[in-house]
C-alpha cells in the first residue's frame, strides 16, 4: 500500500506554490510514496484579492479538514505573515479540532515550507510559530536540518529557507524561488517522504 504525502499549502501570488510543486516532485521521487497537492480554502473575498492584484489559484484541489487523516504525513506551506503563517492557513488549522478531539494525526510527520517579503521578514519565525499547531495533534515535526548540504551555507546570492524547512523571498512579488530555493524543496520533499514511508513501515 503506497504511503500516502500531502503537501497542503496556501499560496496568494504563486511563491509557496511553486515551491509546493517542487515538494511533491521530490516526494514523488521516492519508490512507493504517493504525493498529493491540496490548497488550503480563501478566506478573501474576489474584490479583495482583486484588488490586491492577486492571480488565479492553480488547479490544486481543495481541502477540508477531515481529509488530512488520510495521509501518512505532510508538507506544510504558508506564506508569513507579521512572522506567523497567513490567516488563512491557521483558519484552516482551526477547524481541525475534531481532528485533535480524536488524535487522528498524532504520530505523524509533517515538514513545514514558507514565503517572505524579505531577508528579516519571517524565514525561521514563520516555522517556529508554526511548530504549535503540530505539537497540540501530537504530530513529529520533521525539519530538513542541514541534510541539504552545502546549499545551507550559500552567501553569494539571496536564498530562503533554513533548516526549519524550504523557503523563498517574495520581495515585491517579482522575484520568484530561484533555482537554488527549488532545489531545496525538492530535497525537503524527497527527505520527509523517506521518513514517512519509513515510520509507515515501521507501525
Amino acid at each position: 500500500m503506497a504511503t500516502k504525502v500531502y503537501i497542503v499549502y496556501y499560496s496568494m501570488y504563486g511563491h509557496v506554490g511553486r515551491l509546493a510543486e517542487e515538494i511533491k516532485k521530490g516526494a514523488s521521487s521516492v519508490e512507493g510514496v504517493e504525493a498529493t497537492l491540496w490548497q488550503v480554502p480563501e478566506t478573501l473575498p474576489e474584490e479583495v484579492l482583486g484588488k490586491m492584484s492577486a492571480p488565479p489559484k492553480s488547479d490544486a484541489p481543495i481541502i477540508s479538514p477531515n481529509e488530512l487523516a488520510d495521509a501518512d504525513g505532510f508538507v506544510f506551506g504558508f506564506p508569513t505573515r507579521f512572522g506567523m503563517m497567513a490567516a488563512q492557513f491557521k483558519a484552516f488549522l482551526d477547524a481541525t479540532g475534531g481532528l485533535w478531539r480524536t488524535q487522528q494525526l498524532a504520530g505523524k510527520p509533517a515538514g513545514i515550507f514558507y514565503s517572505t517579503a524579505s531577508q528579516g521578514g519571517g524565514q525561521e519565525t514563520t516555522a517556529l510559530t508554526a511548530i504549535t499547531q503540530l505539537v497540540h495533534h501530537g504530530m513529529i515535526f520533521v525539519p530538513i536540518g542541514y541534510t541539504f548540504g552545502v546549499g545551507m551555507f550559500e552567501m553569494e546570492n539571496i536564498k530562503g529557507g533554513s533548516p526549519y524547512g524550504a523557503g523563498t523571498y517574495a520581495g515585491d512579488g517579482s522575484r520568484q524561488p530561484s533555482q537554488l530555493e527549488l532545489e531545496q524543496a525538492f530535497h525537503q520533499g524527497k527527505y520527509i517522504a523517506t521518513i514517512t514511508k519509513k515510520l509507515k513501515g515501521a507501525a
